[in-house]
């Protein structure tokens, strides 16, 4: 997609997004550098902020949006019904289904269905 200016950059959700970034990160941080925690670990943290920012607000401006979890949980939802209301209605009008091929000879419906006098006898 090319760039529009019109596009809408949901900040808030960028920002929301970075700061539960910073905030696992920390943790994870205070956890495995316990010994060896330094103001430049949470400086880089800082930092990556408006390099976030930005480079979130470029891809809202070429038309990128990640979806949301309500988005990806009714489209979930949405399959769902599709899958019961396809299940529960008749099989054989179903919008969409396979019809029944046409009988071969290698298609039969089994021993008990075959004509007699078809194979040679043995002795």
């Amino acid at each position: 997609m090319a760039w529009e200016s019109s596009r809408p950059v949901p900040w808030r959700r960028l920002i929301r997004e970075w700061l539960i970034y910073v905030a696992i990160a920390s943790v994870a941080f205070v956890i495995i550098f316990r010994d060896k925690l330094t103001v430049s670990l949470f400086a880089g943290l800082f930092v990556s902020g408006p390099m976030y920012l930005l480079f979130g607000a470029v891809l809202a401006k070429f038309g990128y949006s990640r979806k949301t979890f309500k988005d990806l949980r009714v489209e979930r939802e949405n399959a769902a019904a599709t899958r019961s209301s396809a299940k529960t209605s008749d099989t054989s009008g179903a919008v969409g289904s396979r019809p029944r091929p046409a009988p071969t000879k290698r298609t039969s419906t089994g021993p008990s269905q075959q004509r007699k006098g078809t194979k040679p006898k043995r002795r």
